[in-house]
Formats: structure tokens, C-alpha cells, sequence
């Protein structure tokens, strides 16, 4: 959950006037929403009349994406709200199908032009929808699930890619819940056969990670993908681990996804695949302008970013800035 600075304070007068109005402004209201109801409703994915133009691109194979891509826990209900546990609650109640879609429209409203997410039914859902209303996003997915269980090894990968591929997603990725584990376990062999399964598929094809011991692995290895999915922020956010207390390479509590930034940012200076850099705001504690920076400044290529519908256009802006900003530093731009 991203915190953002609010323009908008009331102090205790203004509260009072404000209270004091409520009843004029409620008849107000409803009157105004009783004459709006005998109109056509526009389509959920109505663009956003505020929409800021168009933001930098680059390329994932031959995918052209936005430097800002949507995210998805906030809207499959697995954010990280380390021990606040109403958090998911908030979020579920808040993204009906019908936000989830203007959602996906104001995104592409303010430039963004792609949305990863892991495999799941119901996003698909919304997503093949917005697409029917003539919506253009690109959608880059992990298999994760399906309707015969766990989708984490080569046998499911060959049984469920047809089904991705048909629904058009545009780019695949091996999702880090798997990639970290079975470096960790001498397995990584397994992840090299998944890339190949998925570029069978014609598709770009990545690999995501917590670790960069799986980047490291990955580059060794020389395996067959076309773009990085790293975790990647600093460790300057007042509720930051101590060193003493990160025991592993992420943790919900305390709360880090990037345990080792400087190591990351000078191990990726020399990796030449493009990087799509997350958690780049440690799960709301950065705000985003300073996450930005920091990702884009230290090697990032794109950002994926967990975005409200009422976030985006002010995140959109930011990355536009940032961007800007940051055209010269000392990873080269891959793509």
C-alpha cells in the first residue's frame, strides 16, 4: 500500500462548515445522482478525463512496454500489510469487478501500457473484458494455478501454457515463489526447462526473484529468457530491518523484500537482459517518488508498481519525472 502526501488537511473549523453543510449537500446529491441514473452510464473503462499523455518505453523481446506497469496484489487481495491483517479486507471491499476495471482503464489512460500479474481466473476475466471494450493493455503473466491444481513444475507448464497463450497474454515469466526455491535446492536445471516450454510459445519469457542468487544462477547458466523480474528497494524507510534482523532474503515482518540493494544494483550494472524491477516501494513504506528514484537511477529498466485506481495518474507523473531525470546513470539502459 503506497503512502501518498495528502493536499488536502482539514483542521477543526473546517470539519464543523463542512458538518454543518452535510445535510444541504446530501439533498444535493441525491437529487443530482436521481438525474444521472435516467442517463446512459459510460463503460466502466471509460478513459480518465485527467489522463497525462503517454510515458517511455522500452522493449521485452519484441514487446514494446511501458516504464510503468501496473501490479497486481492489490487487486488479488495479496498485499503486503505485514501484521495490519485488514488490510486485504480494505482492498477486497474497495476493488469490486467493476474497480478492478476502471482500474485497468486509467492506467491506460495515463500512458501505462502493461499489467503483470500470476495466473488467475478471475483477473483473467476482468482483463479479457476490458479488452472487449477496446481496452489495449499488454498482459504479462506468471503461471501459478489452474483449474488441476499448481502450476510449478515442466508437466504443468506444457498443460497450461495453451490455455495463456489462447486467452493472449502477451509475455510469460517464471514466478519467484518457485525460481528461489529450486536454486536453493540444486534444482535450478528445472527453471532452464520451463523458459524452454515457454518459448516454445513464441512469447517473451522471463524469470522473477527475490534473490539474486537466482539472477547470478540465470547468468551463469546462460539461460534462454529475455528480461529479469527483481525485487530491488533501500533500506532508508524508518521501519526498516536492523542487519541483525534480516534473516533471509525477504520478510513480511519486519517488513523487506530486497535485504541486499547495493549488492543488487552493482550485480545488475553487468547484466545485459532488461530488468523490471519490484517492490520498489517495500510494500508502501517508500513513497513513490523516492522509490522511483532510486530504481530508475540504479539500473532499472521498468518499474511494476501496485497502483489504486486513484494513485495511478500521480505515479504516472512521477515516473514521467523520474525519467526524465535519470537519462544517463551508470547501468546502461537495456532496453
Amino acid at each position: 500500500m503506497q503512502q501518498h502526501d495528502s493536499p488536502h488537511a482539514v483542521n477543526r473549523r473546517t470539519f464543523l462548515t463542512r458538518s454543518l453543510a452535510a445535510p444541504a449537500a446530501i439533498a444535493a446529491v441525491t437529487a443530482a445522482a436521481s438525474r444521472q441514473a435516467a442517463a446512459q452510464s459510460p463503460p466502466v473503462s471509460s478513459p480518465a478525463p485527467h489522463a497525462q499523455g503517454q510515458l517511455p518505453k522500452g522493449k521485452i523481446g519484441d514487446l514494446e512496454i511501458s516504464r510503468l506497469i501496473l501490479g497486481t496484489n492489490h487487486i488479488t487481495f495479496f498485499m503486503h500489510s505485514r501484521d495490519l491483517h485488514y488490510v486485504n479486507d480494505l482492498s477486497r471491499h474497495y476493488n469490486t469487478e467493476e474497480k478492478i476495471a476502471e482500474t485497468f482503464a486509467e492506467a491506460e489512460a495515463n500512458g501505462v501500457n502493461a499489467f503483470m500479474t500470476h495466473q488467475d481466473a478471475k483477473i483473467a476475466k476482468i482483463f479479457r473484458q476490458h479488452r472487449d471494450r477496446g481496452g489495449k493493455l499488454k498482459w504479462i503473466v506468471a503461471p501459478w494455478s489452474d483449474s488441476e491444481g499448481r502450476v510449478a513444475d515442466p508437466p504443468s507448464y506444457r498443460r497450461t501454457l495453451p490455455q495463456l497463450v489462447d486467452s493472449g497474454v502477451d509475455a510469460l515469466y517464471v514466478p519467484g515463489m518457485i525460481t528461489g526455491q529450486l536454486v536453493k535446492q540444486g534444482k535450478g536445471a528445472l527453471i532452464g526447462e520451463m523458459l524452454g516450454i515457454i518459448k516454445g510459445t513464441g512469447l517473451p519469457v522471463g524469470v522473477a526473484c527475490h534473490e539474486l542468487e537466482v539472477v547470478q544462477y540465470c547468468e551463469k547458466e546462460k539461460l534462454p529468457l529475455d528480461f529479469y523480474v527483481k525485487t530491488f528497494h533501500h533500506l532508508k524507510y524508518p521501519t526498516a530491518p536492523k542487519p541483525d534482523a534480516m534473516k533471509t532474503e525477504y520478510a513480511e515482518v519486519p517488513g523487506y523484500w530486497c535485504n541486499n540493494p547495493a549488492e543488487t544494483a552493482e550485480f545488475m550494472k553487468g547484466v545485459t537482459k532488461p530488468w523490471i524491477a519490484f517492490k520498489v516501494m517495500a510494500a508502501g513504506a517508500i513513497k513513490p517518488r523516492e522509490g522511483f528514484q532510486h530504481a530508475y537511477a540504479n539500473g532499472a529498466d521498468f518499474i511494476l508498481a501496485g497502483m489504486f485506481d486513484f494513485q495511478i495518474a500521480e505515479d504516472a507523473q512521477i515516473a514521467r519525472d523520474t525519467l526524465a531525470a535519470n537519462k544517463n546513470r551508470a547501468r546502461p539502459w537495456r532496453s
